[in-house]
């Protein structure tokens, strides 16, 4: 896909990435490393928990939802970081086997006032399941640069 710049972009816009599988394993690995609580880590535990099995962390769901949409190259050239993330939602628990696809909607662009080659676009992220189900949904303000002249 081609990059987009700040001035290539309109509210109402939609992005779909590919979808990703989390295997049981890459659960565990993660919450070993980052998010050690036992629902997350130890299925017969997880079995005895308000989920009823194992989960994925969701700072996990949260990162590889964004990491789909960042490979697809749209904003490869353009992103110059982000001043933060709003509204994150974590909808519904995703377990083993579950794949997930990003989908990305342009909420606002905004060119900066005091900068001229760059500005603020706000988009809305939803991580949706192979059920069709959103499992988590939070919205980025990512610093863009303007399309270059000439």
């Amino acid at each position: 896909m081609d990059t987009r710049f700040l001035d290539d972009l309109n509210p109402g816009d939609r992005f779909t990435s590919p979808g990703i599988t989390l295997t049981e394993a890459e659960i565990i690995d993660f919450a070993l490393r980052y998010d050690p609580q036992s629902f997350h880590l130890d299925a017969v535990a997880a079995a005895e928990s308000p989920y009823g099995g194992l989960i994925a962390s969701g700072f996990q769901s949260l990162a590889l939802c964004f990491r789909l949409f960042i490979q697809s190259g749209i904003l490869a050239e353009s992103s110059m970081g982000s001043p933060g993330i709003d509204e994150l939602r974590w909808l519904a628990p995703v377990r083993p086997g579950d794949t997930l696809h990003t989908e990305v909607d342009v909420l606002e662009v905004r060119p900066s006032s005091t900068r001229p080659d760059r500005g603020i676009a706000r988009f809305k992220y939803a991580a949706v399941n192979q059920r069709g189900e959103t499992v988590l949904s939070f919205i980025v303000a990512h610093l863009l640069r303007r399309r270059p002249a000439g």
